[in-house]
């Protein structure tokens, strides 16, 4: 296996296919940390209306906006996926406490 080149030493399509493959990789094996913080959560909390917690999304998505802008990331695309994976894990958690 050739090794992964960062963004700005890419020469080919096929060595920026290669870098984003394995950036999807690792965006998919930080996403099933995240959610298994998502079933932990639905283990601890009390009481199902507890899932949904709107201050706190607020601040999640506030915090990621803020992590995109000190990294020169566009804040809105950041934003948008942050409001998505919330409402997702808001979604798995729910259904994670009906498990429980």
């Amino acid at each position: 296996m050739s090794e992964i080149l960062s963004g700005p030493d890419c020469a080919t399509m096929i060595e920026v296919r290669a870098g984003v493959d394995q950036i999807d990789r690792d965006l998919v094996a930080l996403l099933a940390r995240r959610f298994a913080y998502m079933d932990a959560a639905a283990r601890i909390k009390p009481a199902r209306t507890a899932v949904r917690d709107e201050a706190r999304k607020t601040q999640v998505i506030a915090n990621a906006v803020a992590a995109a802008q000190a990294a020169g990331v566009p804040e809105a695309i950041v934003a948008d996926l942050w409001e998505q994976l919330v409402e997702a894990s808001i979604a798995y958690e729910l259904a994670a406490f009906d498990r429980r």
